[in-house]
């Protein structure tokens, strides 16, 4: 027996002194032997499974909770015991009913919430049910107090199995050991009720914690992200992202791959889960701005949002076809109009962009010029455009029933719009004035730390042939056409300040208001730029409390907000001399020279007070209903009869005074004073 141990290590020496004989220079360690050794033991690699014996792995809790309840947020309720060992303690809400689940690590905590969760859901033939295990904060995860109906607790593992084989076709269900179960109907379906106790405000979630991608990303298992394509150029590129879930494409854009993923993520959950990051959720506080009651909130949701932005985007792009050199822009605006709320029939009225006014030398004494061309104004006066022709369709029997306005046989005025018709304004910046001057960057949407500062609230004016905006001086408001000619700035009041006042004496102007009620904005979407306080302060906030004695039915309009997932670009181009608009109905766009007022051809533009002023004309000799037959008076005399819309009018500038936010400064009264063109 020693004999052949001895034998067998003196064999294994003399393998070893061989295999380094060759070795004693220290260049070559490894023989060639030794490297035969080493090679793959496999010149062809394994045999791999056909698929068909693939088997499904199945899936864990939480990703079944999320198949079946869309947008679930799981909360982390504590963390105790010591660092070495700690126990954490997460919650997850379902149908107003929390349930938890404790582990040594938060992601077991969180699948053991969702087991939890998912024990509610499970129905047998026979009627019994694995109730939810109790939800209360001071559960026992020790005791068996959950067990009801004499059914023994399924495990995790089984449950996981057990879900998992329902969600698969009935042929392949291998189900032995329980009698095959059922789903809840409301499993599929989520009922009114749960809705509403899933989320929060005016059907918005409250602003998770977590971001969009890594929650898109718990949400749901089938997640794929694409680059499309990449516009601009290497200065301002912009990123175009994909994502596909579920068959379902959202996109979104940005400066860079990661916001435009981020954009892409945010669409996809409003759309999926309804799910909002808007700033105008107060961050600090998950709660909207201060609101009217208690059922209604300033925030538009934010797929309506999207879809505002997109087709207003879109028709853009669609109406610039063969006038690109016009396509040129800083400001884009637009105005989309809804019935009942039905954004999938929704129309856009009117696009337009421009970001300068007319020159002091170019002001018209009969009405030929438009006077402000930021797209915001010039959209709005395309809205004046198709309000006429819709009132033109009342003229005539056979066309009266195709008319967004009804008879009104109850009211001082003649007609009013159809119920359900709303407006909402389209902006890609926050608009001029006092919504944009305290709102300088994109993640600036703190609280504001200076409210109370004078700067606040101020009406600010436009400034002639330029950008940007000055406040005004506490004077009378008056400027004079002699003034202007002999070189004094002409002065225009901002957006945001006019935005105000259409949110008191409505959109539909003046003359109009001898003919219809007042027409307000449902909602204000921006592309970028949304600071909460700062826009809400700008459009209605500063004059809530001290606007009084208005004629009904005048009132406080206060317009939703939102700001679109892909946010716009900062443009740092110069801003063009002209601004395009176009309204639904024409065949061709219209090209504006900003700074003369008119067409680039010279010619009168069609939305300039000239033109308005003839529709009126048109209207009261043909419209039914109308009292008074015939305009003898000119153009401002006209507008001072319309008695209650100069009297809210008048009750703005008075509370903008009693705040100390300075005098609304008036054009030239000369450049109303024209008459119908006989």
């Amino acid at each position: 027996m020693l004999n052949s141990v001895n034998n067998n290590f003196v064999q294994h020496a003399q393998v070893v002194t061989e295999s380094t004989e060759g070795n004693m220079n220290g260049y070559n360690r490894k023989s060639p032997q030794k490297r035969r050794y080493d090679m793959p033991k496999y010149a062809v690699p394994p045999k791999k499974k056909s698929s068909k014996e693939r088997v499904p792995q199945p899936k864990n809790t939480v990703a079944m909770l999320n198949e079946l309840r869309h947008g679930l947020i799981y909360k982390l309720e504590s963390q105790t015991g010591p660092v070495h060992a700690p126990l954490f303690t997460i919650s997850v809400e379902v149908d107003g009913q929390k349930y938890m689940g404790q582990g040594r690590s938060k992601k077991v905590a969180r699948i053991e919430a969702a087991a939890t969760a998912l024990r509610s859901f499970i129905q047998f033939k026979d009627g019994a049910v694995l109730s939810p295990l109790k939800s209360a904060g001071n559960l026992d995860f020790t005791s068996d107090e959950h067990l009801e109906n004499g059914i023994e607790n399924v495990s995790k593992a089984k449950l996981v199995e057990l879900i998992y084989t329902l969600m698969l076709p009935a042929k392949k269900s291998n189900l032995t050991s329980l009698e095959q179960p059922t789903l809840r109907p409301q499993i599929f379906c989520m009922s009114h009720n749960a809705t509403k106790n899933t989320i929060a405000v005016d059907g918005q979630k409250k602003v998770p914690d977590k971001g969009p991608v890594m929650l898109l990303y718990e949400l749901f298992n089938d997640v794929n992200f694409e680059c499309m394509n990449i516009d601009g150029a290497q200065n301002n590129c912009r990123f175009k992202m994909t994502v596909t879930i579920n068959d379902k494409k959202f996109d979104g854009t940005g400066p860079s791959k990661k916001l435009a993923k981020n954009a892409a993520a945010k669409a996809a959950l409003a759309s999926l889960c309804n799910i909002s990051y808007s700033p105008m959720m107060a961050p600090q506080k998950n709660a909207p701005l201060p609101i009217d009651d208690k059922s209604s909130s300033m925030e538009l949701p934010q797929i309506h949002a999207d879809t505002i932005g997109r087709l207003v985007l879109e028709k853009f792009m669609e109406v610039i076809k063969g006038q690109e050199a016009y396509s040129r822009r800083k400001v884009l605006a637009g105005i989309v109009m809804t019935e009942n709320m039905n954004f999938c029939e929704a129309k856009v009225i009117s696009v337009s962009t421009g970001t300068k006014c007319v020159s002091g030398e170019h002001m018209s004494v009969n009405g030929a010029v438009l006077n402000d061309s930021h797209a915001e104004i010039v959209s709005r006066r395309c809205l004046l455009k198709y309000l006429y022709a819709q009132l033109d369709l009342q003229c005539n029997q056979a066309t009266a029933y195709q008319s967004i306005f009804v008879r009104n046989t109850d009211g001082q005025y003649p007609y009013k719009l159809k119920s359900g018709v709303h407006f909402h304004l389209y902006i890609n910046t926050a608009p001029c004035g006092d919504a944009r001057i305290f709102s300088p960057h994109e993640n600036d949407t703190g609280v504001d730390k200076h409210p109370n500062r004078k700067a606040r609230g101020q009406l600010r004016t436009k400034i002639e042939s330029g950008e940007g905006t000055i406040p005004v001086k506490s004077s009378d408001g008056i400027q004079t056409w002699d003034g202007v000619l002999q070189g004094q700035r002409l002065l225009t009041m901002s957006c945001s300040d006019k935005i105000a006042r259409w949110n008191i004496v409505g959109i539909q102007g003046s003359l109009l208001s001898a003919i219809i009620e007042p027409v307000y904005l449902h909602s204000i979407v921006l592309g970028s730029l949304l600071h909460p306080e700062h826009m809400y302060r700008a459009v209605c906030g500063r004059i809530e409390k001290s606007i009084q004695g208005l004629p009904p039915p005048y009132h406080l309009n206060k317009p939703r907000l939102a700001l679109v997932t892909s946010a716009e670009p900062r443009n740092q181009a110069k801003a063009p001399n002209f601004g395009i608009n176009w309204t639904i109905g024409d065949t061709e766009l219209e090209v504006v020279n900003s700074l003369t007022g008119r067409t680039i051809g010279g010619q009168v533009s069609r939305i300039t007070k000239q033109a308005f002023f003839d529709k009126y004309g048109f209207l009261m000799k043909n419209l039914p209903g109308m009292p008074n037959r015939k305009v003898t008076k000119d153009y401002g005399e006209t507008k001072a009869d319309v008695k209650d819309y100069q009297t809210a009018k008048q009750e703005l500038f008075s509370a903008f005074k009693r705040e100390d936010l300075g005098s609304w400064l008036k054009k030239p009264i000369e450049q109303d004073q024209f008459g119908l063109v006989e």
